[in-house]
């Protein structure tokens, strides 16, 4: 384990306001890792989200989103609130990253920006160069650093980037970039666009990055993700956060009597068909 536990001090009298006032943080024990990776379940509003962005705030973690964790203002209320955290490391660290579902956009528009700016950059040492009659060695030298960062991008990305892969191809490819080894990584809905057959890939890239001395923490309401062997699920569920059985999930309790049992589901929600 690279993060070994959490602790919340909250303050005497807590505010009537968000963060404060979702229930799960009433009484939040002391939250110990004793897995590589950990799950947080639960309804939504049940407070899991705001459990894994204030981790991330408190852990200071680097985002994979267009904003920092400093100035994202969609993190300014659980900024204050996650001063009442305590992490205790047994190797304190800032590899990894924090991603919820919607910041990939942000990503995406990063590393076309940035790609962008580069071939720019390249035409015009190009220009330059010719211009002043250097030689095509010099000019080499100069556009190398540029070459290899863009070979890199479109190695890990393709030719035409993020923009030119369907939404959860571009999800997929990004977690195969950016798990890159040791580190804690914190996400929120990672499943959002990965098609069921992408998150049993996404299981062999979590063993794999396990392997390489990652640890994760990972808000999520896939079945399929959750039943990764030997991972700890906490449950958020009825204003506390405990741990849960996988089988004992309501969401693989549900799928599964769903997919026995459909038309009663149905009719239910739906009336008479």
């Amino acid at each position: 384990m690279l993060l070994k536990a959490l602790e919340y001090y909250p303050p005497a009298e807590l505010p009537a306001v968000f963060p404060y006032s979702v229930p799960v943080f009433a009484d939040l024990p002391k939250v110990e890792f004793e897995a590589s990776i950990t799950f947080l379940v639960g309804e939504n509003g049940s407070g899991k989200s705001t459990f894994i962005e204030t981790l991330a705030c408190a852990a200071d973690s680097i985002t994979a989103g267009s904003e920092g964790i400093h100035t994202d203002p969609t993190l300014a209320a659980v900024r204050n609130f996650s001063k009442h955290f305590k992490l205790i490391w047994t190797k304190r660290t800032r590899k990894g990253f924090f991603l919820r579902a919607e910041d990939f956009f942000g990503y995406a528009k990063q590393v076309a920006q940035m790609r962008a700016e580069m071939e720019s950059d390249m035409a015009q040492i190009d220009r330059d160069y010719s211009s002043a009659g250097r030689s095509k060695t010099a000019k080499g030298l100069a556009l190398m650093p540029y070459a290899r960062e863009l070979h890199e991008i479109k190695q890990s990305y393709g030719e035409g980037g993020l923009d030119a892969n369907s939404h959860g191809e571009g999800f997929f490819k990004f977690f195969q970039r950016r798990f890159t080894g040791e580190g804690l990584y914190l996400m929120d809905e990672p499943e959002a666009a990965l098609s069921p057959m992408r998150q049993l890939a996404f299981l062999r890239l979590l063993k794999e990055s396990v392997g390489r001395g990652a640890q994760f923490v990972i808000a999520t309401h896939s079945p399929i993700i959750m039943a990764y062997p030997g991972a700890v699920i906490w449950g958020f569920d009825g204003g506390a956060m405990r741990p849960v059985d996988y089988a004992q999930t309501e969401h693989v309790l549900i799928t599964r009597d769903f997919i026995n049992h459909p038309d009663i589901y149905l009719n239910s929600v739906l009336g008479d068909l």
